[in-house]
């Protein structure tokens, strides 16, 4: 993108480069901050034009953060399918039976991973006469009710230096957490979502199924920045939406290289198998909302496609960002002098004395120091405020990522204090106190019905309805009307055929 003069463009020119790059301030200082085109891990919230189209292999964000209720293990989280609108059903959402999910660690600060820990899915699925998701209300994981249903297997392959040295089955078959259809069909849905949760050898604990989206920030950045005088702000766009995660805890020993180096870098790809069997990279996510708002169009399916030890190349796009002299240009907040070291140290490195390994080789990745207890208070400006258990050291599902990285971006850390946010502190849901501490799912039932429609039905179907009526002649009666809709369904199709072979020209 073509930087802002200081002198000669318009305010409709500014605006309109502020919604493609300062999109990567207001939403995205984290990913402006780190690494511009290709080179950086993102919150792919439909950040590329590849991925955009394949939402199952879309990685939206990645967690990582010393257990709160168990600090001798670090959660991982990386969340899938971005804006799950929860009653989208028929199809559902589940997790690509063609992909690999995987989650890297690199415990020694080389851009490499020495562990990864891969998931695999699979679709099953009751009856095929069906259109349903589920037959009935689902009170269990293996109900009879539940049509579509999914297991997964865990396999953790430790490396050296890119090659297998070995692979572990760690869990097989493990069943998937449904998508939350609605009260009626799943009318205790905590309890599928407590079945969903696997405790694994070496004191692990997985867990795989939908979840409240727990990253929260106003999108309409998007919308000119903010309607272009920053008069849209406040709104969590993400309220109401779902995603698919894959959450795993495990102790702090297993990932770390040793308790005189805790500080691990993580994380997380999806490789799609091409129709010869061929696996192919096609998303990848670090820190948060790199891809989606900093690289450019020509950029973003290249970065998905890289690995952090080929990050080294994209210095200069955080030496010498674009989004601080867009901000200047729009707001007048003086950008900061470049070279922007800082930046480097904070988001390539980890922050020195808190989470930067010895001997590190700059990539981006969201490093956490294991070593760091949780805080019994948590700051949503994590490190920024004094709290050096949340980001950029890792990222708890309350940290406020877009307000830390903004303020960073314009340079905090070296005195300028700018106070800037879009007004968003706080997820709409609050977060469970334990593994695997997401929000349930919205449920597809949730909102009030359109004014007198229930009634109005109800009333037209009689006593059909009644809780005395007994359940058979309840389904008969549901089938009768299903059959009546599709009788119209029919005749209207018959109608529209012929009325289109009457005019048609051959």
């Amino acid at each position: 993108m073509t930087p802002i003069s200081r002198s000669g463009v318009g305010r409709r020119s500014l605006v309109t480069l502020i919604c493609g790059a300062l999109a990567a301030g207001g939403l995205a200082a984290a990913g402006v901050t780190v690494l511009e085109p290709g080179a950086a891990s993102a919150s792919s919230h439909r950040e590329a034009p590849l991925i955009s189209g394949t939402p199952q292999y879309d990685n939206t964000d990645v967690y990582a953060f010393v257990s709160p209720d168990k600090p001798d293990t670090t959660t991982l989280i990386a969340n899938f399918i971005p804006f799950e609108e929860p009653a989208g059903g028929p199809n559902f959402y589940t997790f690509a039976d063609d992909a690999q999910y995987d989650i890297h660690i690199d415990n020694n600060g080389d851009a490499q991973g020495e562990l990864i820990y891969r998931y695999t899915f699979k679709t099953h699925r009751k009856n095929g006469d069906t259109f349903l998701y589920n037959t009935g209300p689902v009170s269990s994981l293996d109900d009879p009710d539940l049509n579509i249903t999914q297991t997964y297997d865990i396999d953790l392959l430790r490396l050296r230096n890119q090659k297998l040295v070995s692979k572990t089955k760690v869990a097989d078959d493990i069943p998937v957490a449904p998508s939350n259809v609605g009260k009626a069909s799943m009318p205790d849905y905590t309890k599928l979502r407590n079945q969903a949760v696997y405790k694994l050898a070496g004191d692990s604990t997985t867990f795989a199924g939908q979840a409240d989206d727990p990253f929260f920030l106003d999108l309409r950045v998007f919308d000119l920045l903010y309607g272009g005088n920053l008069s849209e702000v406040g709104r969590d766009t993400l309220k109401g939406y779902n995603v698919n995660s894959i959450a795993l805890q495990v102790p702090n020993d297993m990932i770390r290289e040793s308790a005189g180096q805790p500080i691990v870098g993580i994380w997380s790809t999806v490789q799609r198998a091409d129709a010869r069997g061929d696996w192919t990279q096609v998303s990848r996510l670090g820190s948060p909302l790199v891809n989606e708002v900093v690289n450019p169009q020509k950029d973003k399916d290249k970065f998905n496609a890289s690995a952090p030890w080929n990050d080294a190349q994209f210095l200069k796009n955080v030496t010498n960002p674009e989004l601080p002299k867009l901000i200047e240009g729009i707001y007048k907040i003086k950008a900061p002098a470049e070279p922007r070291n800082d930046l480097v140290d904070v988001f390539l490195k980890g922050v020195k004395g808190l989470n930067q390994p010895p001997h590190v080789r700059p990539s981006e990745e969201l490093r956490l120091n294991t070593s760091i207890k949780p805080s019994m208070h948590p700051k949503r400006l994590g490190v920024l405020d004094g709290d050096n258990a949340g980001f950029p050291n890792g990222r708890r599902l309350s940290d406020d990522v877009i307000d830390a990285s903004l303020r960073v971006v314009e340079g905090e850390l070296l005195g300028q204090k700018t106070g800037l946010t879009d007004a968003v502190d706080k997820n709409d849901k609050k977060f469970e106190k334990s593994f695997p501490y997401l929000a349930e799912p919205t449920s597809g039932s949730r909102g009030a019905l359109a004014k007198g429609s229930g009634n109005n039905v109800r009333n037209q179907l009689g006593d059909a309805l009644q809780s005395g009526s007994g359940g058979t002649d309840t389904m008969l009666i549901a089938g009768s009307a299903a059959a009546g809709v599709a009788g119209v369904l029919l005749i209207g199709a018959g109608v529209m055929w012929w009325r289109r072979r009457m005019y048609r020209a051959y």
